[in-house]
């Protein structure tokens, strides 16, 4: 199961994860971001251990949404050692993500 990040739990979570952490940020509202879902959750199963794979509902989270400058969702941010290494925005195929993640391990 994909990771919840809050507001509250972002900078230990993600910031300060000594993996790669790969943050879907999302509405329950927005149609790209619900087709994205499903895609997300499998790989946080599938790379358990290897990367932390998780989710940021930007209506319950609007201060790291905003610490981002995500303005538009869904974005996917890959942080590595803190910094923002790689991100996408808009939907994509599985395959595209596996290759991000891949590429900043």
């Amino acid at each position: 199961m994909a990771f919840l990040f809050t507001d509250e739990n972002f900078e230990q979570e993600a910031v300060k994860a000594e993996q790669l952490v790969v943050v879907d940020f999302y509405a329950d509202w927005c149609g790209p971001c619900k087709m994205m879902a499903p895609v997300v959750e499998e790989l946080a199963e599938e790379m358990s251990g290897e990367v932390k794979i998780g989710k940021l509902n930007v209506d319950n989270a609007p201060n790291t949404a905003r610490a981002y400058s995500v303005m538009n969702i869904p974005t996917i941010l890959f942080i590595k050692d803190g910094v923002v290494v790689d991100k996408i925005v808009g939907a994509v195929p599985k395959a595209g993500l596996v290759d991000k993640i891949n590429a900043n391990k």
